[in-house]
């Protein structure tokens, strides 16, 4: 079989929806299909970052097509990138031999409307990976009003979406409900959860003294979150708790990853000041008014995305992680760190709703895990939470939970996906 992917990351690229896809067109290539992706030439966080625009890597033709950088630093910069990248996009989707199944991710937003364009002019079967869900995240994050005539637009382009999908498949029941709810027949909505990278990420003593060392973390406890630092997973609380917690020498917090809010922590950090982008809500879907940040905060670090090489090291580094989730997103995002975190056996604190995938995930885990949560606004409950796992720790009880790991094995789940595709 012929499989076309789309998606604005892709290898060599360490997005997390890049290095997932990457994963499956490995394994759809050692099944001896034929695969090629469309992919963006400019790194997801560093736009200056240029990859080739033609490769043959492992037995996968992958084509990359340029767009504006203008980056992230306000909304008509990103709106900017989004739209030159779609449009060349759809120019080299319209040179491209029909492919048997096109596959669609969601970054940016609209590149599964051109999937299900491409598999419907060509007569293509089309399966559409849902990892985040707009236009309704949108909204929620207040980048869109509901009643605007883009919200509006996007809507019925995500619907055709939807409908023209021979598959979809949601990263859990909460977002498989929320597609339902569109209109979609539930036969067609596979839930299947993104994996823990599991051969590449377990604990790693070795890399974890290395990283430390290299950051200046020796002696300290490190409270981390790692990933994309996205308004969708609010970081108010955590850096209020970090204020609180400013006149311990003993606790670090350290941010590894990119996205626009972890750009404004950091530029706080080195003292530079941003006005947040108008018209997002800052108390409930980001990091909120980051002028009350200290800029001479010594308790902060903030590091870049890791390769996936190293990922082991420095996700083995933290003493505790923070998973966040904010109140509206529930079913629009998925944050799939937490497979990782739980691969490298490190106590979790999650800052976000209940009920949700997360809080569901964390209260089956067998109660000798630390694990711990808090709500949005709750800085009280999240220091006593850090001080309390703090006086806890100990690097000789780490044991990742068996059957919540297992469950959620690439070597799991990725053989579901494929077979989901290859039935498409």
């Amino acid at each position: 079989m012929t499989f076309l992917l789309l998606n604005q990351t892709f290898y060599p690229d360490v997005m997390a929806t890049g290095q997932y896809l990457t994963e499956v067109a490995l394994r759809l290539a050692e099944r001896g299909h034929q695969v090629t992706v469309v992919t963006s030439r400019r790194a997801y966080d560093q736009p200056e970052t240029l990859f080739s625009k033609t490769e043959t890597w492992r037995g996968i033709r992958i084509y990359r097509v340029g767009s504006t950088g203008f980056g992230k630093g306000a909304k008509w910069r990103r709106a900017a990138d989004f739209a030159s990248f779609l449009g060349l996009c759809a120019l080299r989707l319209a040179l491209l031999p029909r492919h048997d199944v096109v596959v669609a991710l969601t970054s940016p937003p609209l590149i599964s409307f051109l999937g299900a364009w491409a598999a419907r002019l060509r007569r293509s079967r089309f399966v559409y990976w849902v990892m985040d869900f707009n236009p309704d995240e949108a909204i929620a994050a207040g980048w869109l009003r509901a009643e605007s005539l883009a919200a509006r637009l996007l809507d019925r382009m995500s619907r055709f979406s939807l409908r023209r999908a021979t598959k979809v498949i949601a990263l859990d029941r909460f977002m498989r409900d929320r597609i339902v709810a569109k209109g979609v027949a539930p036969a067609k909505v596979v839930v299947i959860p993104p994996w823990s990278h599991d051969t590449e990420v377990r604990f790693d003593p070795t890399g974890r003294e290395r990283f430390r060392q290299a950051h200046g973390l020796d002696g300290k406890f490190v409270v981390m979150y790692s990933g994309n630092h996205s308004p969708c997973h609010p970081l108010d609380t955590l850096l209020a708790a970090a204020r609180q917690l400013a006149a311990d020498p003993g606790i670090v917090f350290c941010f590894v990853g990119g996205g626009s809010e972890w750009r404004k922590i950091k530029e706080k950090t080195e003292g530079r000041r941003q006005k947040p982008e108008s018209g997002a809500r800052s108390a409930e879907c980001g990091v909120g008014d980051l002028s009350t940040i200290n800029s001479q905060l010594s308790n902060l670090r903030c590091l870049p995305y890791q390769p996936l090489d190293q990922l082991a090291g420095s996700l083995s580094a933290a003493d505790l992680h923070v998973v966040v989730m904010g109140d509206a997103f529930v079913g629009l995002v998925h944050p799939c760190k937490i497979y990782n975190v739980l691969s490298v056996a490190a106590p979790v604190l999650y800052i976000g709703p209940h009920p949700s995938h997360l809080s569901e995930l964390l209260d089956g885990i067998d109660h000798e895990y630390s694990r711990a949560s808090a709500g949005h606004g709750e800085v009280d409950r999240v220091v006593g939470q850090i001080e309390e796992v703090r006086r806890r720790s100990s690097l000789s009880s780490r044991q990742s939970p068996a059957q919540v790991c297992s469950l959620f094995s690439k070597e799991a789940l990725l053989p579901r996906l494929i077979e989901e595709l290859e039935s498409a």
